[in-house]
């Protein structure tokens, strides 16, 4: 689609026809849904919902997330025209992917926020979708695995991040962007000798049995080998895959509430992201994107790709 075809087309996220197919919009204009793909409830013949969750109220350091699928969204339009460089396949011309919208909560009553947007992504599963979360703080992860597991089982948990996120945590009623997967390992919604923590720069004295491949074991085997070894892990178990964007290093991603040096780079994160192609990927989520720390919007851009590979790794296995 050329972008003078762009002329008759306006606001392809209400008026698009299909749920299929390139867009051709100005990148600085029109309705910010998620790779301009058509903003929905209906989940009939859709094969991937992606929806927002802005939460904050969980974070340990610097807020600002609940702007994340904001940002996210309008970030993503820069992705609309092409396909995504290195699959053989066009996940938007050939998966029907929509844009949610947002979990709705009363941001007064957090104590009722983990059970709302368990329910939200349990109504997307039920009807044989994906879902591909935009956050948000990390806590996030945890009402969403509860849905996961309801459907799945245990779940591998694939986790690009520089914290583990398994902090001790007996609490049921804490709510915290840290020790959310104590709890998730601690109630069988998690496998831990079939999960994987990606990038990992912080100190945690027990893990709960979760593989680690720390940012330095990355550095020096590689993203290859270690996109292999994560394989070997994770094996054919449903896996959910989780990217907080501090995996990155803070000169890739600035904008987040908890930054750690020796992260990640882009370059890293993307040919892992692409070898991990085949793995029983059921859904996944990019968090901890806050845009009031970074100005230049680099942080949402990265989010945002991340996101598309999120899509492109479900799409894979749809078309098998």
């Amino acid at each position: 689609m050329a972008l003078e075809d762009a002329a008759e087309k306006v606001d392809e996220a209400i008026t698009r026809a299909g749920l299929k197919g390139l867009g051709a919009e100005i990148t600085f204009g029109g309705i910010t849904s998620f790779l301009r793909r058509r903003y929905t409830k209906d989940l009939t013949s859709v094969d991937i919902a992606v929806t927002g969750v802005p939460f904050d109220q969980a974070t340990t350091n610097r807020p600002g997330t609940r702007l994340g699928p904001r940002a996210l969204r309008e970030a993503s339009a820069l992705q609309v025209f092409d396909p995504p460089y290195g699959w053989p396949f066009d996940p938007l011309s050939e998966l029907a992917i929509v844009d949610y919208g947002d979990v709705a909560y009363d941001y007064a009553k957090i104590s009722e926020f983990p059970a709302a947007l368990t329910k939200h992504i349990r109504g997307i599963l039920q009807a044989d979708v994906a879902s591909v979360v935009l956050g948000g703080d990390h806590y996030i992860s945890f009402p969403i695995l509860k849905a996961y597991a309801e459907k799945y089982g245990p779940m591998s948990l694939l986790q690009f991040d520089a914290h583990s996120d398994t902090w001790v945590d007996d609490d049921p009623d804490r709510i915290d962007h840290g020790t959310m997967f104590y709890k998730a390992v601690k109630m069988g919604l998690v496998d831990p000798a079939r999960s994987v923590q990606v990038g990992i720069r912080t100190v945690n004295p027990d893990t709960l049995g979760v593989n680690i491949i720390d940012a330095r074991e990355v550095h020096e085997a590689g993203p290859v080998a270690t996109a292999q070894k994560i394989k070997s892990i994770l094996g054919d178990n449903p896996t959910y895959l989780t990217f907080d964007i501090d995996g990155l290093d803070p000169a890739y991603a600035p904008g987040t509430g908890t930054p750690v040096w020796g992260g990640l780079t882009s370059a890293q994160a993307s040919i892992m992201l692409r070898d991990l192609a085949g793995i029983n990927i059921k859904g996944g989520d990019i968090v901890e994107v806050s845009p009031p720390f970074d100005t230049t919007g680099a942080t949402a851009i990265a989010g945002a790709h991340i996101a598309m590979e999120i899509i492109c790794l479900l799409g894979w296995n749809m078309r098998a």
